[in-house]
């Protein structure tokens, strides 16, 4: 089945059921819009403030609300791998996302979001605010904030390079081989630094692993610098040649470290 969206005006005078009114707009049976609900693929947009995700089947939206729907079969199918809360400090938690868990929900929904998992992951339910991202496709450490000054204080801290990120990598080549540790290729018009040491190279596979620092934030951005210079991140489905594996994405957000915006005390978490 084709994908399908559908905008919905509420007209005067129609009490219907969110669940109700989009089944009949559709065709989809009742059961079908009830499952895209729960998994945030329905929107509710009202004449003042933000538009928001809508899951409560039986919700009767008011005149001149206008209800969306984003219905795609294949991505609702989806069961998403699950993540593993490491801490909980409170005002944020910490997370391993799991290689192939999105780190939000999209407008087709969010049932294989790390966010999602954090929300309902809590009793009773906190606010889940995310504060920075991790590739689909790559696993690692991620912080989740659950109140907007966490939000705020921990955002600063990542926007000012307060937090170090260390991730490691394995890819294709032997990076012994290459005499800088440093990677200074501006990306998307934009100055991009990558830093790294390696180590090991194993010569039956011909790859290298290496810890790495990145001091700018451009998309994709170690996946692509890796690239450039000819030794592509093992895994990558996008970037790179002849560096194709099973595992997949060889890249891991191992480390982070930082000075606690609540705590004031240096604060560290690692899987390396």
């Amino acid at each position: 089945m084709a994908p399908i969206i559908r905008h919905l005006t509420i007209a005067p005078g129609d009490r219907q059921s969110a669940c109700d009114l989009l089944s009949a707009e559709t065709g989809l049976s009742r059961s079908k819009i009830k499952e895209a609900m729960a998994k945030g693929a329905v929107w509710l947009e009202k004449k003042k403030g933000k538009r928001r995700r809508l899951r409560r089947a039986t919700a009767i939206p008011q005149t001149g609300n206008i209800l969306t729907l984003y219905y795609d079969e294949t991505l609702l199918a989806l069961v998403p791998p699950g993540a593993r809360c490491l801490h909980d400090q409170g005002h944020y938690s910490v997370w391993h996302k799991p290689a192939g868990l999105m780190s939000q929900g999209t407008e087709y929904g969010d049932h294989c979001s790390l966010l999602r998992q954090a929300e309902l992951f809590f009793h009773p339910q906190r606010l889940v605010f995310l504060v920075h991202r991790l590739d689909r496709e790559a696993e690692g450490l991620m912080l989740i904030a659950h109140s907007k000054e966490a939000a705020g204080k921990l955002s600063t801290l990542f926007q000012q390079n307060l937090i170090r990120k260390s991730y490691l990598v394995e890819v294709r080549g032997n990076l012994f081989a290459r005499e800088e540790t440093k990677i200074d290729i501006p990306l998307d018009n934009k100055p991009a630094q990558t830093e790294y040491q390696v180590l090991s190279h194993d010569p039956r596979s011909n790859t290298s692993k290496a810890v790495v620092r990145i001091k700018t934030g451009r998309l994709h951005q170690i996946r692509r610098h890796f690239d450039l210079i000819g030794f592509p991140v093992m895994g990558d489905p996008r970037y790179g040649s002849g560096n194709k594996t099973s595992r997949g994405l060889q890249l891991i957000a191992a480390e982070l470290l930082y000075i606690c915006p609540f705590t004031e005390r240096e604060t560290v978490f690692s899987l390396l």
